[in-house]
């Protein structure tokens, strides 16, 4: 599944309603330019896409008085409500899908009830759990080493070490979110500055240096 639906669709929602260059602006932010799809060209052609299938409602805006050309607004629809979040649960707990699904839900985690985000990403303990308990029966068995498999041994402990940090790093943040880190949905007004003060943002640029995506614009 690609991490692309959901970064648009997200990024779409926390405006309320957004053209492509805020889409853009935000995704870059956050670098996912580096750890995803979500390129310019790519990011454009989802919006056109999403709309297409339903999910996105399109605006045409008027150009603005100091000139320019006209841009489209989008804004989610029920059926893209209903997919983003759909697609937000998913990232959470698959265990099978690339790295940038899983980055991707992080950081959209508090677009959700404390309690369902803990409940998935405990989930996702239990899916890693299971997962490295049937390599080590299957495939690594109580005793062996990796050398006695050969270099192809290198490869169940990769996914042995996988599953372990894995699991470390998202009991981890569900101890954040069980002692009451991150303001949740439906617990109120969030900060608009996602960075520490004086931290500077490698992919920001300009205005836009010290403080994350404005969800109020």
């Amino acid at each position: 599944m690609s991490a692309i639906r959901l970064l648009v669709l997200g990024a779409v929602r926390q405006h309320g309603r957004a053209h492509g260059y805020m889409v853009r602006n935000d995704l870059e932010f956050w670098g996912a330019h580096e750890w995803s799809n979500a390129k310019p060209g790519s990011i454009y052609h989802a919006l056109k896409q999403l709309a297409k299938q339903g999910l996105l409602r399109a605006h045409d805006v008027a150009p603005s008085t100091a000139g320019g050309p006209p841009r489209t607004e989008y804004e989610l629809t029920d059926a893209g409500e209903t997919e983003y979040l759909k697609l937000l649960r998913h990232a959470l707990t698959a265990i099978d899908e690339k790295q940038d699904m899983l980055t991707s839900g992080v950081g959209f985690i508090v677009d959700l009830p404390r309690e369902e985000a803990i409940a998935l990403l405990k989930e996702r303990v239990a899916a890693l759990e299971d997962w490295r308990a049937e390599v080590t029966q299957h495939w690594t068995p109580e005793g062996s080493t990796p050398e006695e498999w050969g270099h192809i041994g290198e490869i169940m402990g990769l996914w042995v070490h996988t599953s372990d940090s894995g699991a470390e790093w998202t009991r981890g943040l569900i101890e954040r979110l069980e002692n009451g880190a991150y303001v949740m949905a439906g617990e109120g007004e969030r900060e608009v500055n996602v960075l520490p003060e004086g931290a500077e943002n490698p992919y920001a640029t300009g205005t836009d240096q010290l403080r994350g995506p404005d969800p109020r614009r």
